[in-house]
């Protein structure tokens, strides 16, 4: 479980590839102050198990599930990626709560600045923009971020300077690929309002949440 929050940018230190997996090796610093042998790692939003380290770097697999769900088959050595540690018990929740989980990857349609801001808006397919709503969170390349406007083919997201320059999205520019998480919240939501957990169709509906306070 991560909040979205990212630590440090890292690097890719390396790539092996094999047939429809590769292993990572990413340079990192503060990531690994307290780093063991299967701790998770978010890389650019993908959850990851560290499997060899050393105080400059990191290794993880990436098994071809992740190869087809995710942007971290298009990283090449010297890349620069967003890393997070896993939540701990106790930890602020700055962001939201995200699994690392990614649902689809996004490409990013335009880039434009508004004062202090950048705004981006970035394509996403259907399975990610019907639990995407304005005001709401989302998860881009392991970054927590607030929606602006959900349109028919994509969304636009806002960074202020901070984020533009601690995080690897201040680097996009229009054509990369980008890493989708939706908000769980959403999911399980959507699963209430269909069956009542057992199987069964919910007597829960909109109207019903709405005349209750909960909407």
């Amino acid at each position: 479980m991560f909040t979205g929050i990212v630590e440090e940018m890292g690097s890719v230190k390396g790539v092996k590839r094999g047939a429809r997996s590769f292993q990572i090796s990413v340079n990192a610093r503060r990531v690994l102050d307290d780093v063991k042998l299967g701790d998770s790692i978010a890389v650019n939003g993908v959850c990851l198990t560290v499997t060899a380290y050393d105080g400059q770097h990191f290794t993880a697999d990436v098994m071809p599930e992740t190869m087809d769900k995710t942007a971290l088959k298009h990283l090449k050595a010297g890349e620069p990626v967003n890393l997070e540690r896993a939540l701990r018990l106790g930890d602020r929740m700055g962001g939201h709560i995200v699994q690392g989980h990614v649902d689809a990857v996004g490409a990013i349609k335009g880039k434009e600045k508004r004062d202090i801001a950048i705004v981006y808006a970035i394509k996403a397919p259907v399975e990610v923009l019907r639990y995407t709503v304005p005001k709401g969170s989302i998860t881009v390349d392991g970054v927590s971020l607030t929606v602006i406007d959900v349109l028919a083919d994509s969304f636009t997201v806002s960074l202020i300077p901070h984020t533009a320059g601690q995080t690897v999205l201040g680097l996009k520019e229009p054509g990369d690929y980008v890493n989708l998480e939706s908000d769980i919240l959403g999911r399980y939501i959507e699963k209430l309002l269909k069956t009542d957990g057992a199987g069964a169709k919910s007597n829960l509906d909109m109207g019903f949440l709405a005349e209750n306070g909960f909407i």
